[in-house]
């Protein structure tokens, strides 16, 4: 998502990537945007996140935290997030419960 020329190893085997998580997270939020028919203009006055951060964000995938949780506040998303780091991570067969 820079000017750079980079390669990431999801752009030639499905895998998930930092880039593709991205792009995809930045590609679902437009089109829930665009659901709601709400401009980026709209949806900065209705959020309180800047017009140039939310069209940086759908351009690039770049934004802080704090002002992506209040876009999905304003898209009706927010509780998207409590899905975030909610499952365990089994790290050996011991680990594991049913």
């Amino acid at each position: 998502m820079s000017d750079m020329k980079s390669f990431d190893i999801g752009d030639f085997i499905p895998t998930v990537t930092e880039k593709t998580t991205i792009q995809n997270m930045v590609e679902r939020f437009k089109m829930r945007r665009k659901e709601r028919r709400l401009s980026q203009k709209t949806l900065a006055q209705t959020s309180g996140v800047s017009y140039a951060s939310i069209r940086r964000f759908e351009r690039t995938g770049e934004i802080s935290l704090r002002s992506l949780v209040k876009l999905a506040n304003a898209i009706g998303c927010l509780s998207d997030f409590e899905e975030l780091f909610k499952h365990e991570i089994i790290l050996s067969v011991k680990e594991y419960k049913k």
